[in-house]
């Protein structure tokens, strides 16, 4: 007798057909430094496009002109762009994209809420992407879930076998999903993620960072046994929470049993805004894509000692470092500003009336 269909949420280091950038521009926070973090879009953008699809999210026709410019002053081939024009207020497509389900092989877009990280900020407009995406034919027919859940795909890491991996803080938290308790988030994300272990962290934080502890800025999986990790010296402001979270990983277990690999990263130091605001910088942030990782660097010597652990746990992928010294003046870093779709989802030039309006 044939048993349930197997949902699951694919890892990042699994084939992908594309990655999407949602752009900068004028209208967002960014405006004061577009001329420099544009350029860092770019060089991440033309890294991915030499290996799969981009698909970049921009605010109108002109902006689509210009980015394709840009994109091809660093060299990105233009067979692998994709543009769509759709309205946004920041940049953070890990947190606003889509998540890419498989249920048997066959693919589900999942469009869960975005509240602006609890209601920090106003997250509607950026929320409204994904089904704008829909609405212009960018998934083809895939399969549609909406979902009710307030869920920002930083805040979620899995193995691509049913684990998930995840902060507490930011996932089971009032201003997300009121009267909703760790049993009631985690029969949720079971039934729309397919996750059938739960490991979850109660300690660790990067200062300015304003997720209330995102994973993907503290600890990611390479492999089903092998888990990364943020660190900082014990005199840090960070040091005594990532240590304690350290100590937490210790204790978690494999599907089978085992401890993990775990593999330290280093500590990207302190840096700081203008107005003495530190910044949130971390090695945890990096992205996998086809054949490589996109790894963000800060202009410290410690960016070839973090470049060589993640090349140790993933063989045979090129790390690519891209300096995100500007990208983290915005609270945010590399994997933050991408959403990748796996290899079994084809995505779908939006019609020209859509990209040249």
């Amino acid at each position: 007798m044939r048993g349930a269909p197997r949902l699951r949420l694919p890892a990042e280091w699994e084939p992908q057909s594309a990655v999407m950038l949602t752009w900068p521009h004028a209208e967002t926070d960014w405006r004061p430094i577009l001329s420099r973090v544009n350029p860092v879009f770019a060089r991440i953008g033309s890294e991915i496009a030499r290996r799969q699809t981009l698909l970049n999210v921009c605010h109108s026709g002109q902006h689509v002109e210009q980015i394709r410019d840009l994109l091809a002053a660093h060299h990105a081939p233009s067979r692998s762009l994709m543009f769509a024009i759709v309205d946004s207020g920041d940049t953070w497509a890990r947190d606003h994209a889509a998540l890419t389900t498989l249920v048997d092989g066959t693919v589900r877009i999942n469009d869960f809420v975005f509240n602006g990280w609890g209601g920090k900020f106003d997250g509607r407009i950026d929320d409204a992407i994904t089904g704008e995406l829909v609405h212009q034919g960018v998934f083809g027919g895939a399969a549609l879930a909406r979902h009710a859940l307030v869920l920002e795909g930083g805040a979620i890491e899995t193995d691509g076998a049913g684990t998930l991996l995840a902060t507490r803080s930011s996932v089971i938290t009032p201003t997300r999903n009121p009267g909703r308790d760790q049993t009631a988030m985690e029969r949720a994300l079971a039934d729309a993620l397919g996750f059938e272990r739960f490991l979850w962290l109660d300690h660790g934080d990067i200062s300015g960072d304003d997720t209330d502890g995102h994973i993907d800025t503290l600890a990611r999986f390479a492999g089903t046994s092998t888990i990364l990790y943020a660190t900082a010296p014990a005199n840090d402001d960070d040091g005594p929470g990532l240590a304690a979270m350290a100590a937490e990983l210790e204790r978690l277990r494999t599907a089978d049993g085992t401890p993990y690999r775990l593999l330290p990263l280093p500590f990207a130091g302190i840096h700081r805004d203008e107005d003495g605001r530190r910044l949130p910088a971390t090695y945890a942030n990096f992205l996998v894509i086809n054949g490589a990782v996109l790894m963000p660097g800060y202009d410290v010597p410690q960016d070839a000692q973090a470049a060589s652990i993640l090349g140790s746990a993933f063989p045979g992928r090129e790390v690519v470092t891209i300096d995100c010294r500007d990208i983290i003046r915005q609270s945010g870093s590399l994997h933050c500003l991408t959403m990748q779709f796996p290899a079994s989802l084809t995505l779908h030039a939006p019609p020209e009336s859509c990209v040249n309006d």
